[in-house]
């Protein structure tokens, strides 16, 4: 059964616009908290907390009500990334975590996102019947006027995630001599993330730390790094950490301003890992995406590069189901669940960042662990219709794998959380690879208008 609200990664969409209208946020509350009160008798409890968008202080009222309304006490953080969340779920004994962020999206976007009780998101399974609920609010069975729920504030969750994100950092290392700009993409770790930091002795330069409810992933992040590239270059500085929205995703850039990706970062975390004893399940998951470079890097110290689709809750899911303990994407979501049950960009950098103090050389030799083959990935925006049904593409489709053949690869596929279409294509020949790409969104692009 297909969901009509959740995506790939929560609900999400243009605020004040379904799905993300306080009306439909209540209704959330309302169904999310009726699935998650029957676990025993005792006072229910949800921890809520949101990036710097201006329609947070939206949606957090509107989810607030319908929780109460069930009977569910909310814990209300403010803006703390979505691991933070996740963490706090399980450390409050909460029956439900809700992040409120649209993530790397501009700020006129919005998003809901759910945990369980144990720190990781819910199965699709958990997101259709709160969907059931969602569109049958008339069969949600509401709490007598003694059993409200109650909304307070939690004064301490700040220092409660940032005393957790460093209990992740060898307890025999520090930062102390290392320069290190850190943009925060004026989102949910504006202060977190520099005050880790910081209280490791880094000397840091804190950027994309001033959020006004509009500047969410503008013109910074981990989507937007130029500015932190010609930062750290012209602060002289060891390298630059980028974030994003909600500060699960993180990409790095060495000391000349050149940009390390997500599978640089997972290579050098897995090697390091298996290199200490650390490292189970044999090797690495990731998704689709991810480069073939890294697949024969992995193989090369035999270790498993295993995909799964596009998303860090199917990573995550795989992790969980056969006992690895590192995953994460391309784009920078990375998984270690040692530590967190979620992509945490703080905890990674802070996993590379042991790394390059053990090593001693600059961040440019540290974290290239491996040539990529050529990639190229365009998106194309598209109204409605289904245009990967269409003959012509098809044909596009089936003629650029033939050009590719053995020496590349093709990924087509519906963006979860936009309208886009994303054609992405690897391979030895970047000319090859550039001509498929093109020729394929070539005829995307009509079918799609």
């Amino acid at each position: 059964m297909t969901r009509k609200y959740f995506g790939t990664d929560g609900i999400r969409g243009t605020s004040n616009q379904p799905p993300m209208t306080a009306d439909i946020a209540l209704k959330v509350g309302m169904a999310a908290g009726r699935k998650f009160t029957g676990r025993g008798d005792f006072r229910h409890r949800v921890v809520i907390g949101k990036d710097t968008r201006l329609s947070g202080y939206m949606v957090e009222p509107a989810l607030t009500a319908g929780f109460v309304s069930v009977g569910m006490d909310v814990i209300l953080v403010g803006p703390l990334p979505t691991p933070a969340i996740a963490m706090l779920t399980r450390s409050l004994r909460a029956d439900l975590g809700v992040m409120i962020s649209a993530s790397h999206n501009p700020y006129q976007d919005n998003g809901i996102k759910l945990f369980g009780p144990d720190g990781y998101k819910l199965s699709d399974q958990v997101e259709l019947e709160i969907e059931q609920g969602i569109d049958n609010p008339d069969n949600i069975s509401l709490a007598a006027p003694k059993m409200l729920g109650r909304a307070t504030r939690l004064d301490d969750a700040r220092g409660r995630y940032i005393e957790f994100a460093k209990s992740s950092f060898p307890r025999d290392q520090l930062l102390k001599g290392l320069k290190v700009v850190v943009d925060c993409a004026n989102g949910a770790a504006y202060k977190v993330a520099p005050t880790v930091l910081w209280e490791l002795e880094a000397d840091v330069i804190a950027m994309g730390d001033n959020p006004d409810g509009f500047n969410i992933n503008d013109n910074c992040g981990s989507t937007s790094t130029d500015a932190m590239c010609a930062r750290v270059v012209e602060e002289g500085a060891h390298l630059g950490i980028a974030l994003d929205g909600d500060a699960d995703r993180l990409i790095i850039c060495d000391e000349n301003g050149h940009l390390i990706d997500g599978d640089q970062l997972m290579a050098l975390i897995t090697a390091s890992w298996a290199d200490r004893g650390l490292l189970k399940g044999g090797g690495l998951v990731s998704t689709v995406m991810s480069n073939m470079g890294l697949e024969k890097f992995l193989a090369d110290k035999g270790l498993d590069l295993v995909r799964t689709a596009v998303g860090d809750r199917y990573v995550v899911e795989h992790m969980r189901k056969h006992g690895f303990n590192v995953g994460g994407e391309q784009s920078g979501h990375m998984v270690l669940n040692d530590f967190a049950t979620t992509g945490d960009g703080l905890i990674a950098a802070l996993q590379v960042l042991s790394v390059i103090i053990n090593e001693g050389r600059p961040v440019s030799e540290v974290c290239r662990s491996f040539d990529p083959y050529p990639q190229v990935l365009k998106n194309v925006r598209y109204q409605a219709g289904k245009p990967l049904e269409s003959p012509a593409v098809i044909a596009a489709i089936a003629a650029g794998e033939k050009k590719l053949a053995s020496t590349g690869r093709l990924l087509i596929r519906k963006s979860g959380t936009e309208p886009l279409i994303r054609v992405m294509g690897e391979g030895e020949n970047i000319d090859i690879v550039n001509q498929v790409v093109d020729e394929i969104v070539h005829e995307v692009e009509k079918v799609a208008g």
